[in-house]
């Protein structure tokens, strides 16, 4: 909650969702009264009142406070926000930047939304339309395909080879002594430094009686330190991997701690994390998370264990440079693009990949397997997006592969639905007359001739569950090549047609659909059945209740009544 301090030193000390507490000073401003007024303003704009939640948005208003008091202190204002004119606030909104103008306009808003007095063509020059317009920040769009695939194996080829090297360096340890009585050998630098921790090459001189200069030209000291502990080259790989497997954003990704890992088993990991516009979040890692997050653990145990214990409950630990004991305290922009340089990651274009973190979470969610996403609308990829919010983010940010897909999905739901809009072809009984009398509208629609209408009737052209009207159509598949639907794709084929003979068979499917029922989760089988099972009922609603009672006594409940693949079969 925001509390705002009114004694001299007028300050504003907020504590933020995520705990953190962050204190803003105004005191010493050549306009206190103004200053009061605007720091009003901003408490209404911090969270829970407004939407302000870190404390970096809550020192851009800050800013935009202090710049805005001295500027018009120097054109010789003292009072307060009352006495503030529209002449003279549209000479400084058009004199500053865009950020500045758009963060005072905010508060003096809020000032006078929280009762504070404003004279009206100060207010409505507030709420009106901003003069300096703010640029239209665009989502980035993914990274493409071969781009994608060049991060992840930079990363992942650094990971595998640095955790093979700390592996290595751990067995060698263990078969190591001190060097000042086994000599200087690789596995004795490593027992010291495993038993010493990471520390300066002046203090592992110390340690064994040598300055540092014989360290350096002995060698192998940088390399013992780089096999042991994590360094910066690691973390950036692990971390961006870390993202390329889980899609977390980077914020929630930066402050994880060991206590945020809340192990379900040997392979599922629930993670905690804090994302930064909203609040406590958490998502079942995928199974590569899971394996990558146990590597690193068991990559920085070593490290962990010479920490101190307030930080030894950071997850992502490592040293700023092999040869030294100072550990990462900032994972900046510049420090990733030097990564980049470093390991030759390169774009499209030829130059070295720009990487932009919350990209590579656009692109974990543009790439990620959408073929059991149940199309709820409170299955987003967010809980806290809406799907038009996700729609515009990420399905309109697709390549072009991914744009074709989706074409061909609009395409397929579109036919889908019209195919769902005819009645079920049932015939009372296998007579040829009683087919062309009665559906003169399927006669039409199929073009079929009287040897059609024979092997429809006689059997000729039955599949499992219905009599097709051509199986070389291609509704379903390659045109003039057999039809490759699973039966029940046929309850909603118009090309389908349903005789008495079929009502067993139809019944055996019904059989099938009830015991997916009960071990799917409904959402799924609703997806994948549900349409399906709804039309099965409307065909067996059109059959004579004798048919149905004849033909339920040949239904024996069981998978291989069906033509199923394994995949298909009920457990």
């Amino acid at each position: 909650m925001p509390t705002m301090l009114i004694d001299e030193p007028l300050a504003v000390t907020c504590v933020f969702s995520d705990g953190s507490r962050a204190e803003f000073s105004f005191g010493g401003l050549p306009a206190p009264q103004l200053a009061r007024d605007l720091a009003i303003g901003l408490v209404e704009l911090i969270h829970p009142h407004g939407t302000a939640d870190k404390a970096g948005t809550v020192n851009h208003y800050a800013q935009a406070i202090r710049g805005m008091v001295r500027t018009l202190a120097e054109r010789g204002f003292t009072g307060d926000a009352a006495q503030l004119r529209r002449g003279q606030m549209a000479e400084y909104w058009m004199g500053c930047r865009g950020p500045r103008e758009a963060c005072t306009r905010a508060m003096l808003e809020a000032f006078a939304q929280a009762g504070g007095h404003l004279s009206e063509g100060v207010l409505e020059l507030a709420t009106g339309r901003p003069y300096n317009l703010q640029p239209n920040h665009h989502t980035l769009p993914p990274y493409t395909e071969s781009e994608w695939q060049r991060l992840t194996e930079a990363c992942r080829t650094l990971v595998e080879k640095s955790y093979a090297a700390h592996r290595q360096a751990l067995t060698a340890a263990s078969r190591g002594r001190h060097p000042l009585g086994g000599g200087w050998e690789a596995e004795n630098l490593r027992w010291l430094l495993a038993s010493i921790g990471p520390v300066s090459i002046s203090e592992f001189g110390r340690s064994i009686g040598i300055s540092a200069a014989v360290v350096h030209n002995r060698g192998g000291f940088h390399d013992a330190v780089r096999d042991m502990f994590p360094t910066l080259d690691v973390l950036i790989a692990y971390r961006l991997l870390f993202g390329v497997y889980s899609g977390i954003v980077p914020d929630g990704i930066d402050d994880l701690l060991t206590d945020d890992i809340d192990w379900a088993g040997d392979a599922t990991v629930l993670l905690s994390y804090v994302k930064g516009r909203t609040a406590a979040e958490s998502l079942t890692l995928p199974r590569r998370s899971v394996r990558l997050l146990e590597q690193w653990l068991a990559h920085s145990t070593l490290l962990r264990s010479f920490v101190p214990s307030d930080e030894r409950r950071k997850l992502w630990l490592g040293l700023s440079r092999a040869g030294g004991d100072r550990r990462v305290r900032q994972f900046d922009r510049v420090a990733i693009q030097r990564w980049v340089q470093r390991h030759a990651v390169v774009g499209d274009d030829g130059r070295p990949l720009k990487i932009h973190r919350s990209r590579i979470r656009t692109t974990h969610e543009a790439m990620r397997d959408k073929s059991t996403w149940i199309g709820s609308g409170r299955a987003t990829i967010d809980p806290n997006h809406t799907p038009a919010v996700e729609g515009d983010h990420y399905l309109t940010a697709a390549t072009p592969a991914q744009q074709r897909a989706v074409e061909t999905i609009v395409e397929d739901a579109q036919h889908d639905m019209l195919r769902r809009s005819h009645l079920p072809m049932v015939i009372a009984e296998d007579d040829a007359a009683a087919l062309a009398g009665g559906y003169p509208q399927l006669m039409a629609a199929l073009d079929l001739d009287d040897t059609v209408i024979a092997e429809l009737i006689g059997g000729q052209r039955d599949v499992f569950s219905a009599a097709c009207g051509d199986q070389l159509s291609g509704l379903h598949g390659r045109k003039g090549k057999p039809c490759p639907a699973r039966p029940w794709v046929c309850l909603l084929c118009p090309l389908a047609v349903f005789a008495p003979r079929h009502a067993a068979n139809l019944l055996r499917m019904k059989a099938f659909f009830s015991r997916q029922w009960q071990q799917m989760p409904a959402a799924q089988f609703m997806a994948v059945f549900g349409p399906y099972a709804a039309r099965i009922q409307q065909v067996l609603d059109r059959f004579d209740p004798a048919v149905l009672t004849t033909a339920a006594g040949q239904v024996d409940d069981r998978d291989d009544e069906l033509p199923l693949r394994p995949e298909e079969l009920t457990a």
